[in-house]
C-alpha cells in the first residue's frame, strides 16, 4: 500500500518549480524506477503538480514491484516489467526519467533500452540519475567535488562503473540528455535497511536507540532533503542544458558521529551512540561532498530544507506509519 507524503513537501515542491510544471503540461512522462526512494518523490510530486494546476498531463511508472504505487489516479499509468526489456507504452513520449536502480552490465542494458525508446518516441528529453560514486574516492585535497574532476579508479564497484559507463553511451547517443549526479539524501521513504547512514539511524531512533555507527564515525557526507532533490530534478528535466553534468545534492559536510548524534538530539534518543571502529591517527577523513556552483549558478535551484528539519521530518513521517500499521 502506498503511503502518503506530507503535504506540506509536495506544497514545497510545487512552490520552487513554478518554471517548470507549463513545460511539461499536456505531455506523457515515463519514469523508470518507480517504486524507488528518488521515483517515488518524481511520482508523488507530479501527481500533486498535476492536479493542483490542472495540467493534463501523464506519467507512464515503471518498476519490477509497481504494488506500492498509488492506484485510483488516471494521470498515472503504471508498466510493471524490467527496465532491460519492458514493453514500450503506445503513447508518445516527451519526457523520460532514468532513475532505475541497476548494477554494472544491467545499468548499461537498462540505458541501452532507454535508447531504443527515446528514438522510437522522437529523441524526448531524457534525464539520466547517475551517482556522485562515479567519481570514485574523493581525493582529501578536494572538499567539494566538482562536475570536471576526472575521477579515480573505480575497483570493485559494479553500481558505479554501471553508472559511469551508462552515462557515456547516453551522452553519445543521445543528443538531448541531462545527467544528475546523486549524492546523498534525507527525508520520507528513504530506506532504514540499506547502505544510508542517516536511515540506519534514523530506524535505530525509532526502536530506541542506540544509534549504531559501523565504522569510526570519521567520513565526511552531505545530505539534501528528499523534497528539495524533487525541486531539483524536475528543474534539470526541463532546464537543464544537454549534454550537461550536474552534481544533485548538498555541500554542508557533516562527520557520520555528528550525524548520529544530530539524530540523537533531534529524535530524543536515550540509548546513546555505539562506534564500531577507532579511527586510525593521522589519516584524513574520507569525504564524499560535491560541489553545486553549477547548478545554483545554471538554474538556480540549492538546499532550502536543513538537514535538521529533513531529520525531524523522515522520522516524523517513519513514526506516524510505523505506529499505524
Amino acid at each position: 500500500m502506498a503511503r502518503e507524503f506530507p503535504e506540506s513537501d509536495l506544497q514545497h515542491v510545487l512552490e520552487h518549480t513554478q518554471s517548470v510544471w507549463p513545460r511539461v503540461a499536456g505531455s506523457n512522462i515515463l519514469i523508470t524506477g518507480a517504486t524507488g526512494f528518488v521515483g517515488s518523490w518524481l511520482i508523488e510530486t507530479f501527481l500533486w503538480a498535476n492536479r493542483e494546476l490542472k495540467l493534463g498531463a501523464r506519467v507512464f511508472a515503471l518498476s519490477r514491484n509497481p504494488e506500492t504505487l498509488r492506484t485510483g489516479d488516471s494521470s498515472l499509468e503504471i508498466l510493471k516489467g524490467d527496465v532491460k526489456s519492458f514493453r514500450f507504452p503506445s503513447a508518445p513520449l516527451h519526457y523520460i526519467i532514468h532513475a532505475a536502480v541497476e548494477h554494472g552490465t544491467t545499468n548499461l542494458a537498462g540505458a541501452q533500452h532507454v535508447l531504443e525508446i527515446a528514438g522510437a518516441h522522437g529523441a524526448p528529453r531524457i534525464l539520466f540519475t547517475s551517482s556522485g560514486a562515479v567519481y570514485g574516492q574523493q581525493p582529501s585535497t578536494i572538499s567539494h567535488t566538482p562536475e570536471d574532476f576526472a575521477g579515480t579508479p573505480l575497483p570493485d564497484n559494479p553500481y558505479a562503473q554501471g553508472k559511469r559507463e551508462s552515462e557515456r553511451l547516453l551522452l553519445d547517443a543521445g543528443p538531448n540528455v541531462v545527467i544528475a549526479r546523486l549524492f546523498a539524501f534525507v527525508g520520507p521513504n528513504l530506506p532504514l535497511d540499506k547502505n544510508f547512514a542517516v536511515g540506519n539511524f534514523v530506524r535505530d531512533a525509532l526502536r530506541g536507540g542506540p544509534i549504531c555507527i559501523e565504522g569510526d564515525g570519521t567520513p565526511l557526507r552531505s545530505y539534501l532533503y528528499a523534497a528539495d532533490l524533487a525541486i531539483w530534478l524536475w528543474t534539470l528535466l526541463v532546464n537543464g542544458t544537454p549534454g550537461r553534468t550536474y552534481n544533485v545534492g548538498s555541500d554542508q559536510p557533516i562527520s557520520i558521529l555528528e550525524l548520529a548524534r544530530t539524530v540523537e538530539r533531534i529524535c530524543r534518543v536515550t540509548g546513546g551512540i555505539s562506534i564500531a571502529q577507532s579511527p586510525v591517527s593521522g589519516e584524513p577523513p574520507k569525504r564524499y561532498v560535491p560541489s553545486i556552483a553549477r547548478a545554483r549558478s545554471e538554474l538556480n535551484v540549492q538546499p532550502l530544507v536543513s538537514l535538521e528539519d529533513g531529520i525531524e521530518r523522515m522520522y516524523a513521517w517513519y513514526r506516524y506509519y510505523t505506529s499505524t500499521k
